[in-house]
């Protein structure tokens, strides 16, 4: 079927430049001269028109004539035609693709009454010609990315996708509404929808890529929950036996760091099917808030926490016999174990952030995990992160602390620490990846560190610092050693 026969079968003919010549003609005529091409209409029209017959269809071989026109139209259609860049355009093939999945929608239910299977009887059939539709137009837009140009097919799927991604997951769990043959469509519907987007599986495909670049994919998990927010509230979850297992089954594919910034809008719908009074909807809701809880970085939450619970060791007064650990000693232990343990940079930047925290909280007290907080500290200020160094900066924010509390103790520990500092900022002074602001914020804290540690030492590390070879080092180095040993002693 060409474009013309299925715009006609659309009731919306191809246009021209000029007008049709009368059918009439004498003999004597002149020969007519040739007439200029048949020009589509604009795409905005076809698609709404499509979409508009797709809603009013009324019976299920209209229903099954116009999913196969518009699978047609995928197909075959001009790309620069059918995805041509306009923010009208993008917003017509979102609707006629959720106007496709409103084809084979499951129906609604009363709240803790579910259908009876009968009433999906008829649901694997209607879904099985959407996937294989919905499967042409995601392979076109795949195509459309390795060309030239392909920033406008790029948006395009990226608005199309998690209506996709929702609806292959609701037609790949073994249920009622599914048969062997619609789950096997539906898994090829999602196979397309990853090869389309270079995605490499569903986790994938929901978190990204960790670092953003030239050639990364993005996450599609705010696209995903914002198709499935409306059915996911207290008065609509119920409505809608697929949404607690799509909801369930794209949760469980998400680890963090990515999980953390939806936490708002994950958390209150594993509570609901936590406190549901089915045995199968809190179980299924327990597993949720476990993978939440085991996901999502709740350090700075902790500390609040901690405080109901216990008074933080900072505030008590020196008592006999000596203070005994406690919930924050058990918490910080954790902390430095993981801090240890990690090797994504995200997550070093967010541990290294939440530390001076508990090293707040803790006092005088962290002198108990004195050695593990100066081995993970050490390892963190070792290892770069640019462009801002977040956990750099961090780690020279704890030692401070640190060494403000426990300075008592940090004697025996000056010259592990001071040369630790001094290669630190030997690497700034010639590191060209930082900014100049992080740059300028590590050399400054370093300073603050050497200073802090002098004093511990009773002044004696300025004599050392003044036998620095200048040869040697950056006159940005000399200058901010220069400060140290300038500064009268407290």
């Amino acid at each position: 079927m060409d474009l013309s026969s299925l715009l006609h079968q659309l009731t919306l003919p191809p246009s021209s430049s000029s007008s049709s010549s009368s059918s009439s003609s004498s003999s004597s005529s002149p020969p007519e001269k040739p007439r200029p091409p048949q020009l589509p209409p604009p795409i905005t029209e076809v698609l709404a028109r499509l979409q508009e017959k797709l809603i009013g269809a009324e019976d299920e071989k209209a229903s099954d004539v116009l999913i196969g026109q518009a699978e047609q139209l995928f197909r075959t259609a001009d790309p620069d035609w059918l995805f041509r860049p306009d923010p009208a355009n993008q917003a017509a093939l979102v609707a006629v693709a959720s106007a496709l999945i409103g084809r084979a929608a499951l129906p609604l239910c009363e709240p803790d009454a579910p259908p009876p299977a009968s009433g999906y009887r008829d649901v694997p059939e209607r879904a099985r010609p959407v996937c294989s539709a919905l499967a042409a137009l995601l392979v076109r837009l795949g195509r459309c990315q390795s060309e030239a140009g392909g920033g406008a097919s790029r948006s395009l799927l990226h608005a199309v996708a998690p209506p996709c991604f929702v609806f292959a997951v609701t037609h790949l769990q073994v249920a009622p509404w599914t048969s062997p043959a619609s789950r096997q469509a539906a898994a090829g519907l999602q196979g397309a929808l990853l090869r389309a987007g270079r995605w490499r599986d569903p986790a994938h495909f929901l978190m990204g890529d960790e670092e953003e670049g030239e050639g990364t994919s993005r996450g599609m998990l705010g696209g995903v929950l914002d198709v499935l927010q409306p059915q996911l509230n207290k008065d609509t979850w119920q409505r809608s036996e697929a949404v607690k297992f799509v909801f369930s089954s794209t949760l469980l594919q998400v680890s963090r760091p990515a999980l953390s910034p939806h936490l708002p809008r994950l958390l209150p719908p594993a509570l609901l099917l936590s406190d549901h009074y089915r045995p199968e909807n809190c179980m299924l809701g327990v597993r949720c808030v476990h993978h939440i809880v085991l996901n999502t970085l709740v350090l700075s939450c902790l500390l609040d926490l901690l405080l109901v619970l216990e008074k933080p060791p900072a505030s008590l007064a020196p008592a006999r016999p000596p203070r005994k650990p406690c919930r924050h000693d058990d918490v910080l232990r954790l902390l430095l174990t993981h801090m240890e343990a990690e090797s994504k940079v995200a997550l070093r930047r967010v541990y290294a952030t939440a530390l001076p925290l508990y090293i707040d909280r803790m006092g005088v007290a962290v002198c108990r995990h004195l050695r593990r907080v100066e081995r993970v500290l050490l390892g963190y200020l070792e290892v770069g992160d640019p462009p801002d160094e977040t956990s750099r900066l961090a780690a020279l924010t704890a030692l401070q602390r640190t060494v403000e509390v426990a300075w008592p103790r940090m004697a025996g520990r000056v010259c592990v620490l001071l040369r630790c500092l001094l290669r630190l900022l030997l690497d700034v002074s010639s590191d060209c990846e930082p900014t100049a602001a992080a740059r300028q914020q590590l050399m400054e804290q370093s300073r603050v560190c050497v200073a802090l540690l002098d004093r511990c030492a009773h002044t004696q590390l300025q004599s050392l610092l003044q036998q620095v070879d200048s040869s040697c080092v950056s006159p940005d180095v000399l200058s901010c050693l220069a400060t140290v040993t300038m500064e009268t002693p407290r």
